[in-house]
């Protein structure tokens, strides 16, 4: 398996939330529901996006942005516009008073907003778990990721919004494959793009791609500069000065990186041990994988288990 494949089989939404917005402007929602990752189409009009390091982006009809959590941003009609309504964990919304709105503001089936025929209509897709998407995929995208109108090819976008206005039989159970289904194409048209992470075009490489395949297929290997180097038959030198020069960071960085995310996913997604899954990942012992995890993560794997 590819690298792409392994990071795109990750999503698994079950029980996502996916919803309409319907709105006419002016209008600003303060978006701090801690969502690991979310998927907003817009279908009608066009929103801004803004994060709080100040940037702000602005979307068109048939745009796709997926916002990378936890951390809080804005949706508005205008940068300008001050946030009218607070989407809260759980996808609550309410005022900036705090006073509830989500049964004021519902429009119907899986729609809220201020007019059914509103000028902007925006259908997201949340995953509210952090288990359904695995955290390689997470650490690899950046805050905000923008795909426009005519990237994404075939019919995934019309799909979803026939049916998220639909309550068939299973109707939740169709949103969330086609929810994981936008988000694979999307992202695999993304990292075909320049602006996807250095280490995934570094694969062209014939060195660099190498030893990046060796140290994903085989984490557990006891991997060191010299080894990998005489695996790929360059120096260490000269393997180090090119694989940051076209990775970003050293071989030892990214394979800590990298061992570290792996190990994340598997506490996650299996009941072995913490012992089975520092052999697994390359660590010599439940001790120093706990060590190397609560620097990385800031929890302990038992406590990222459990879900802290």
């Amino acid at each position: 398996m590819d690298v792409l494949a392994s990071l795109l089989e990750g999503p698994r939404a079950r029980g996502a939330f996916l919803m309409r917005s319907i709105l006419d402007p002016p209008w600003s929602l303060r978006v701090q529901d801690e969502a690991p990752l979310t998927l907003a189409v817009v279908l009608r009009g066009d929103a801004w996006i803004c994060q709080d390091d100040g940037s702000t982006t602005q979307l068109a009809a048939g745009d796709i942005a997926i916002c990378r959590g936890p951390e809080a941003y804005t949706v508005a009609d205008d940068p300008a516009t001050e946030p009218q309504i607070i989407i809260a964990p759980g996808q609550v919304t309410m005022t900036p008073d705090g006073e509830i709105l989500c049964e004021t503001l519902s429009l119907g089936i899986r729609s809220w907003g201020t007019n059914p025929a509103g000028e902007d209509m925006i259908v997201t897709g949340t995953y509210e778990m952090a288990g359904a998407v695995s955290q390689r995929l997470l650490r690899s995208l950046p805050p905000l990721t923008v795909l426009r109108n005519g990237e994404l090819s075939g019919p995934l976008l019309q799909l979803l919004e026939l049916e998220i206005g639909r309550d068939e039989p299973a109707q939740g159970v169709v949103l969330d494959r086609l929810l994981d289904l936008l988000l694979i194409a999307a992202l695999r048209a993304w990292f075909a793009r320049e602006d996807a992470p250095a280490w995934y075009h570094a694969y062209a490489d014939p060195l660099i791609g190498k030893a990046l395949r060796l140290m994903q297929n085989n984490p557990a290997h006891g991997w060191t500069v010299a080894n990998l180097a005489a695996e790929v038959g360059a120096s260490r030198a000269a393997l180090a000065k090119r694989f940051t020069e076209l990775v970003g960071e050293s071989p030892m960085a990214f394979l800590t990186e990298w061992r570290l995310a792996l190990a994340a996913d598997i506490l996650r997604e299996s009941d072995a041990t913490i012992e089975t899954v520092a052999r697994q990942v390359g660590y010599g012992s439940a001790f120093a994988l706990s060590t190397a995890f609560k620097r990385e993560h800031g929890v302990s794997p038992r406590e990222h288990r459990l879900g802290a």
